[in-house]
């Protein structure tokens, strides 16, 4: 439900999943019961559901009226209707209850009270059970909710998850263009997209519209507006050449085509940044090149190019004949020589001009540091009472770095680390910022361990805080954490095609890991160790991937 109206928070989520609803009321009920006091009420409302606890009434009367909640009292119209049927109230006195119980009035409660009881005696209900169900009435009425109120919310809870269900990538389209441009929340909304299998690919001139869409392929596509510098005069001016003449063909054809009065150089630049003309088969680093310093780059020579098209095209005369004098072509300029740009700088590209990274993740290259020596992710360290006590490990990338002096005089840093998960800031003071201080720079990657523990000292002393006890580069982690390679392989499988594909695997990848191989026997409870004498290898994914592969082959890095 994460991205649907009322049931995404994961409290919500986890009662849902208990309670597996299967008919609408159970939405309206779930709807009214997640909120403070009546949430106490939800386990005893999942068990009698799922036919784990008795359904029980004070009275046999109440039956009809509380049989769809399963004898819990949930919604304010109940409790009127009960008033009625049980004491004898009157429609005007159960909406002066109603009222009552809204706005928390204790005095007219209790002159209720006293009617209440009245009338139950004289319809001859046992008075200790009324009194009973009166204390209930009064403990649910400080946060009663009414039900029409809760079946209009759970009506649309459901459009959303119907909707989110029937189609996926429109309406995940949808939730991140309603995102309101908060990062964290964007984030989340694409990590949702990864986990339901839609691909969340960047803008691009051919494809995107204004805001977030979905292209015939099913993938949700940014939004132009998305990319910072752009404006929504450059992305109607593009989407409005797309439309009157189809796609474009090629980054020439783009400015000859687009207005480059409400598209400048600065708008396509920021679009070039993004990834917005890969599909026009032209590299970014070229569109940035410049055969010196103070020349040109190439994306200026192209606008001043598109520019000298369309001055042409509006001065055209018509001569006698009346054809156009457009016949003098402007030559398109020559790509220039460039390099392409590497991953890293093309990501922070991205990052800068969209906030997020498109094509991938600084880290992405460093998934076996990821899963064989990461025990936490950042947005772990949000809460520090489950790490008290453990060691912590995880990676990320300096987003921002601060070097400061302190008002005595010295020298201390902060820091923000970013992983696939999130984010977190932290401080290094004293021996720590001068041990860790050539680290601070953006755009490093770094391998973190620490410790959560509470503060002995000072105005926060009892306080959880989060102290660093190593920091490596994350390009320094392989030969300094993986030092032995560890094979498992049952000993009954062994065989000599797995043995000789096996050697031919480690001598392909040289280096200075040493290998450890264990033989075991299930059947006969035997294990033994055997030292690889001089196999050595250099651990890649590539090595690692391809041991994975092998089905009797058990792997672990130590």
């Amino acid at each position: 439900t994460n991205g649907t109206f009322q049931f995404e928070s994961p409290g919500m989520q986890k009662h849902l999943r208990d309670l597996k609803p299967d008919h609408f009321g159970d939405l309206i009920a779930m709807n009214a019961l997640y909120r403070p006091g009546p949430i106490d009420y939800i386990p005893t409302f999942i068990k009698r559901k799922n036919g784990q606890e008795k359904i029980l009434y004070d009275l046999p009367e109440m039956e009809d009226l509380l049989k769809e909640t399963y004898g819990v009292t949930v919604y304010q119209e109940q409790v009127m209707l009960l008033s009625q049927k049980l004491a004898g109230f009157t429609k005007g006195d159960a909406d002066v209850l109603r009222k009552a119980m809204g706005k928390k009035d204790r005095a007219t409660l209790d002159k209720m009270k006293g009617k209440f009881l009245e009338g139950t005696k004289e319809r001859g209900f046992d008075p200790k059970v009324c009194d009973k169900v009166w204390t209930d009435w009064e403990a649910f009425a400080q946060y009663a909710f009414n039900k029409s109120h809760s079946t209009c919310y759970a009506f649309v809870a459901y459009q959303t998850a119907w909707l989110k269900a029937n189609y996926p990538a429109e309406y995940m389209a949808s939730v991140l263009t309603h995102a309101g441009g908060q990062i964290d929340k964007i984030t989340f909304f694409m990590e949702e997209c990864r986990r339901m299998g839609i691909p969340v690919l960047g803008p691009d001139v051919n494809e995107s519209q204004l805001q977030f869409s979905v292209n015939k392929a099913g993938q949700v596509r940014f939004g132009l507006s998305a990319v910072k510098g752009v404006g929504d005069a450059a992305t109607e001016a593009i989407i409005r050449a797309r439309q009157d003449g189809g796609p474009f063909i090629s980054i020439f054809d783009l400015v000859r085509r687009v207005n480059l009065r409400a598209a400048n150089r600065k708008a396509l630049e920021s679009l070039a940044y993004a990834g917005a003309f890969d599909s026009l088969h032209v590299q970014r680093s070229h569109l940035f090149h410049s055969v010196g310093e103070g020349k040109p780059t190439w994306i200026e020579t192209l606008t001043r190019y598109g520019q000298q098209h369309q001055d042409g095209a509006d001065s055209a005369q018509v001569n006698m004949f009346g054809e156009s004098e457009e016949g003098a072509a402007i030559p398109e300029p020559a790509f220039p020589q460039a390099e392409a740009w590497s991953m890293l700088e093309q990501l922070h590209y991205e990052k800068e001009v969209v906030g997020f990274y498109l094509s991938g993740h600084p880290l992405d290259d460093h998934r076996l540091e990821i899963k064989h020596l990461c025990k936490n992710t950042l947005s772990q360290l949000s809460d520090l009472k489950p790490l008290v006590g453990l060691e912590a490990s995880f990676v990320g990338i300096v987003t921002k770095a601060e070097h400061r002096i302190a008002k005595s005089g010295k020298p201390f840093g902060s820091f923000s680390l970013e992983d696939h998960n999130g984010s977190h800031d932290f401080m290094l003071f004293s021996e720590d910022y001068l041990k860790y201080k050539l680290y601070l720079q953006a755009g490093t990657l770094l391998f973190v361990k620490g410790r959560a523990s509470e503060r002995t000292w000072g105005r926060d002393e009892g306080q959880l805080e989060f102290k660093i006890s190593s920091m490596d580069l994350l390009s320094d982690v392989r030969e300094k954490y993986f030092t032995k390679l560890n094979l498992r392989i049952e000993a009954e499988r062994v065989s000599e095609d797995m043995t000789r594909e096996l050697a031919s695997l480690l001598k392909e990848h040289p280096g200075k890991c040493k290998v450890n191989v264990s033989l075991f026997s299930a059947a006969e409870n035997v294990n033994v160790e055997l030292n690889a004498k001089g196999a050595t290898v250099a651990v890649t994914e590539g090595l690692m991937d391809r041991l994975g592969a092998l089905p009797d082959v058990e792997v672990r890095l130590g």
